[in-house]
């Protein structure tokens, strides 16, 4: 990660020491309408734990104890809207579906289902999330642009584990998690831009108790007047537990990686 934004703002600076005298003019700062799509590598690590009422399930790494992939390639597909001088709605979201099967060496407790050891178990682990954000630009020019904003990132799981000795267990929760957030964006020329984005908040409402962060930089490069390619990094972090019906949920993930992606914009 940190070799990346190195790279990342290596080249801004490159860029920023070569740009033109006059204010640059890039179209991701001006245009109304930001739309865009491309492929997120994440490398993931995950952990959960399932307990009902009547037993207490265990913390199990899905990747290391279930076999399951720490690194997959999926689509992630964004939208940003300026509605106003200053004002902006922005959204981002990706999908990450994910299977494994491996012959377990403990026993787990998931739900109301045990485990053995030496059960060859099945584990699925779906999981969205859906980055919705209202924006203010309390600085903005031209070619420079910092705000603040208040949104929602809601985080989806699809989570089970079967086995032929014993059975399925499965448990579903979507989580909306409010952030407040921190965005930049700088013209460097008026092909080239740099933005970022930290997204925060630790808090308890209703049935849910926990933090996130979400942490995304952008480098665009837009040859064509509203066509546009970029290279990104992006980091989520989410400790989340979701209570239901006498169920408690608990999840932590980290879910790191460069982005590639086109855009456009009018």
């Amino acid at each position: 990660m940190n070799r990346f934004l190195l790279a990342l703002l290596l080249a801004a600076q490159a860029f920023a020491a070569g740009a033109q005298e006059t204010i640059p003019n890039h179209p991701a700062l001006t245009d109304k309408f930001y739309l865009g799509a491309g492929a997120f590598f994440p490398k993931t690590a995950t952990s959960a734990q399932l307990t009902t009422r009547t037993s207490i399930g265990v913390s199990v790494d899905f990747e290391e104890t279930l076999g399951m992939q720490t690194a997959k390639t999926v689509p992630v597909g964004f939208a940003r809207w300026r509605f106003g001088e200053r004002w902006r709605v922005e959204a981002e979201y990706f999908q990450l579906n994910r299977s494994g099967e491996k012959t377990i060496d403990r026993n787990i407790q998931w739900g109301e289902n045990v485990y053995p050891v030496s059960a060859s178990v099945q584990s699925k682990f779906d999981f969205s999330d859906l980055r919705v954000s209202v924006g203010y630009s309390f600085f903005k020019t031209r070619d420079k642009e910092i705000g603040v904003g208040l949104g929602l990132h809601v985080a989806a799981y699809d989570v089970g584990l079967t086995s032929n000795s014993v059975g399925s267990e499965q448990q579903d929760v979507t989580a909306p998690l409010p952030v407040l957030s921190v965005y930049g964006q700088f013209a460097l020329t008026d092909h080239w831009a740099v933005s970022a984005r930290l997204d925060r908040l630790s808090l308890s409402y209703q049935n849910y108790d926990g933090s996130l962060t979400a942490m995304g930089i952008d480098l665009m490069y837009q040859p064509f007047r509203h066509v546009g390619f970029g290279i990104a990094y992006r980091d989520l972090f989410i400790d989340l537990q979701a209570e239901a019906d006498g169920r408690t949920a608990k999840f932590k993930q980290s879910f790191q990686g460069p982005m590639l992606f086109m855009n456009v914009s009018f």
